[in-house]
C-alpha cells in the first residue's frame, strides 16, 4: 500500500530547526483577486500546485491573478520526502481537462502560464500525451502566452519525452530539487543524472528553441561544494534558468529542515550561479519553481537565437508568437468551454 505521507527516513528527525527565522514570513491575503482566482479555479474543477503542495506563495501569486496548474490529478504515484502532494492510486486521466486548463488562463488573461503534474508510473507515457493535449489546448485557445511546463522524468523514455517537445513549450522545467548525495534519500525513484539527462535531451530534441530551467531546494543537509557542483552539472546539461529556494517541511512525517539559509547566502548563491553562466537565476527563502515565472522572461533566450533568422527590421520588437510554432489546432477552438 503507498505511504500518502511519504517513505520512511533516514535522517535523524532531531536535526529539525522548529523555530523559524524572521525572514521566513508569509503573507496572508488582502487581495480580492485572491478571491476571484480561487473561485475561477473552483468553478473550472481545476488542480493547482500553489495549494496541493503547500507553496508559502500561493497568496502574493493568486492576488496577482496567476497560477500553476496541476494536472493529472493530485495524486502522486511517488513518495518524495519532501513534498505534501498526496501518494495514493492516481484516478483517470479528465479527457477535458486541457481543455478546463486553457479556459481558466483565458478567463485570468494571463500571458505566461506553468503547466505542471503529478508523476504518472502507471501510465506508460508517465502523462507526457496529456502534457501535449494541454499545451496544444493552451495555445488555441489563448495564442502568444508563453507556456512554461514543469514536468516529472517519465521513467527517461525519450518517445514519452519527444511528446512534450513536439507541443513546443517555450520553457522546459525539470528540477533537480537537491544535490547528488542526498537525491535517494529526498526523491522517491528518481535519480540525479536522469534528471540531468532529461533535462539535456528535451533541449536537444528541439534544436535548442526551449528555456530549459531547473530548481534546488536548500536546507536539507547538503554542502556549499555539492551546491556547486550541482549548479556545474545543470550547467553542462545546457540549462540556463535556476532556482533556489529554502526547504520546508510540510508535515512532521516529511524530511526535517537541517538549516536556514540565510537571505544573503542565497544572495551569494545568485552571484555565483549568474558567474557560471545561468542567464536568469531566482535565490532567496521563499523562492519556488514557479515563482514570478513571468518576470524572468527567459523565452527571450529563443528569441535572441531566433533573431538570427530575420532581415534586420528597424524597431521590430520579437516576441514569442514570432517563434516556429505549431499552428493551433483548430478543433480546440471549437471545443472551447465557452464563447
Amino acid at each position: 500500500m503507498s505511504n500518502c505521507h511519504g517513505p520512511k527516513m533516514n535522517m535523524d528527525p532531531s536535526l529539525h530547526q522548529e523555530r523559524k527565522p524572521d525572514w521566513i514570513k508569509v503573507r496572508l491575503p488582502n487581495n480580492p483577486q485572491f478571491w476571484s482566482t480561487k473561485s475561477l479555479i473552483t468553478d473550472l474543477k481545476l488542480v493547482t500546485v500553489c495549494e496541493e503542495a503547500q507553496c508559502p506563495n500561493r497568496w502574493e501569486c493568486w492576488g496577482q491573478g496567476t497560477a500553476t496548474f496541476m494536472i493529472a490529478g493530485e495524486k502522486c504515484t511517488r513518495a518524495c520526502g519532501f513534498c505534501a502532494v498526496k501518494t495514493a492510486r492516481p484516478d483517470a486521466l479528465e479527457e477535458d481537462e486541457p481543455l478546463r486548463v486553457a479556459e481558466a488562463t483565458r478567463r485570468m488573461k494571463l500571458r505566461h502560464v506553468v503547466i505542471t503534474a503529478v508523476a504518472r508510473d502507471d501510465l506508460r507515457d508517465g502523462g507526457a500525451e496529456h502534457f501535449q493535449k494541454t499545451i496544444e489546448a493552451v495555445r488555441a485557445i489563448n495564442p502568444g502566452i508563453v507556456i512554461e511546463v514543469l514536468v516529472p522524468d517519465f521513467n527517461d523514455r525519450d518517445w514519452a519525452l519527444q511528446m512534450v517537445m513536439d507541443a513546443r513549450p517555450h520553457i522546459f522545467n525539470h528540477n533537480l530539487e537537491t544535490v547528488e548525495r542526498l537525491t535517494p534519500l529526498v526523491r522517491s525513484r528518481a535519480k540525479y543524472h536522469r534528471s540531468l539527462a532529461v533535462l539535456k535531451k528535451a533541449k536537444a530534441m528541439v534544436q535548442g528553441k526551449v528555456a530549459t530551467k531547473s530548481g534546488i531546494m536548500l536546507g536539507l543537509g547538503e554542502t556549499k561544494e555539492e551546491i556547486l557542483t550541482a549548479m556545474d552539472d545543470l550547467r553542462a546539461a545546457d540549462v540556463t534558468v535556476l532556482t533556489l529556494g529554502q526547504y520546508l517541511r510540510p508535515t512532521p512525517r516529511h524530511l526535517p529542515v537541517v538549516s536556514y539559509i540565510h537571505p544573503d547566502q542565497f544572495a551569494e548563491y545568485k552571484e555565483i550561479a549568474l558567474a557560471k553562466g545561468f542567464r536568469h537565476v531566482a535565490s532567496g527563502p521563499l523562492v519556488r519553481s514557479s515563482y514570478h515565472a513571468a518576470d524572468f522572461r527567459p523565452e527571450l533566450d529563443i528569441l535572441e537565437d531566433a533573431e538570427k533568422h530575420f532581415t534586420p527590421v528597424h524597431g521590430l520588437d520579437l516576441q514569442p508568437e514570432h517563434l516556429a510554432m505549431p499552428a493551433a489546432k483548430r478543433d480546440i477552438l471549437r471545443t472551447s468551454l465557452l464563447p
